[in-house]
């Protein structure tokens, strides 16, 4: 594995790239950002905006993909309070155990900024057999819940005449990822290795049939070209951490004094659930690389800490999966911790891991 020269992201990360000094595309990007006008393209976003308002008269004009997020609270605010739009929300449950902050956060947005919030809970019985298949098969414990986040938004912005449908970061474009292009568009969303399809015939089973599997279908291309998707960071530079200091400002709440989390280098993002990071962690067995080189890399690129200290973080914290995900997960699908266990097991990647002589697995 090589490391880039400024942060600590790893050259595995799918569909990053390195510079010919060894410089991360996601460290290029934000040294890109700094020449960028944003004045100039809020300018832009209120000429889409104006494109859209009032398109159903006194309904909803745009529609917000949110979580409940630090970023949710801040894409509500600029869509609402700073362009004047009236937006609808649409979110996805994920059916874990959810935290205090998680409970709070997405009451909060609909109380503090006045939404309408339309939100699912999938097909539980489903999701625990899916989730068992795409965890065994693939090592994506929550292929189902990630695939309805993109999808369900599409096929409610269709549904609600709401073209305009915003999404925040192009996570891509900020932290590198193999669609890395500079666009404001959202259309391609969808090409998103999280959410990125998988065959029906592998889903279908005894058990599974297609129609159980609606939500995940995407709408076709021409009802997507009906849509107008943006991502607000193209607009507007983003920042997870200023969205994190803003949404507190507003009511958001993190995960202080609720649970210390041991894999991650920071406590408000992806704190509604407690399985859930589940899926955020497997990156580490396959990639080497997990939530805590995500965000002391931002960290860094930030300007909030260095090099070092980076470093020293994401050896202490990387590794090591948060008991209270596993112990959620393991009770919500079903599964002994031996067990599941031995499924992570058969995720490392050997190329660049090893097992010392305790039978632990370790980086080379």
């Amino acid at each position: 594995m090589k490391y880039c020269k400024k942060c600590v992201m790893p050259d595995t990360r799918p569909g990053i790239s390195f510079d010919e000094n060894g410089v991360c595309s996601a460290c290029n990007t934000q040294e890109k950002k700094k020449k960028i006008n944003y004045d100039e393209r809020f300018e832009e976003l209120k000429k889409i905006c104006d494109k859209y308002r009032g398109i159903n008269g006194n309904g909803p004009d745009c529609a917000i993909a949110v979580s409940g997020g630090k970023d949710s609270h801040y894409q509500v605010y600029v869509m609402k309070e700073l362009l004047n739009m009236n937006p609808i929300l649409f979110s996805v449950e994920d059916n874990f155990t959810m935290t205090e902050a998680g409970k709070h956060n997405l009451k909060n947005i609909s109380e503090e900024f006045g939404c309408d919030i339309i939100s699912i809970k999938p097909n539980i019985k489903l999701q625990k057999k899916l989730m068992r298949k795409t965890f065994e098969k693939y090592g994506k414990p929550t292929w189902y819940i990630d695939r309805l986040i993109y999808t369900y938004p599409l096929q409610m912005a269709i549904k609600f005449n709401t073209p305009l449908l915003v999404y925040g970061e192009n996570v891509s474009y900020e932290y590198g990822g193999s669609d890395a292009v500079e666009t404001y568009s959202a259309r391609e969303i969808l090409s998103n290795g999280v959410a990125s399809d998988i065959p029906l015939e592998e889903l279908i089973d005894e058990d599974i049939n297609e129609k159980d599997l609606h939500l995940t279908i995407a709408p076709s291309i021409e009802d997507i070209n009906k849509l107008d998707p943006i991502y607000l960071s193209y607009f507007i530079e983003w920042n997870s951490y200023k969205n994190y200091i803003f949404a507190k400002s507003r009511g958001f709440h993190d995960l202080t004094h609720e649970w210390d989390r041991t894999m991650c280098a920071e406590n408000f993002d992806q704190v509604d659930s407690y399985a859930y990071l589940v899926h955020a962690w497997m990156k580490y067995p396959k990639f080497g690389h997990a939530c805590a080189t995500d965000y002391a890399s931002r960290f860094v690129r930030y300007g909030m800490m260095t090099r070092e200290e980076a470093e020293k973080l994401v050896s202490e914290k990387d590794h090591a999966l948060d008991p209270k995900a596993i112990k959620d997960f393991c009770d919500f699908t079903g599964y002994a911790e031996t067990e599941f266990w031995k499924i992570i097991d058969k995720f490392y990647n050997k190329e660049i891991f090893e097992k010392n002589k305790y039978g632990e697995w370790k980086l080379k």
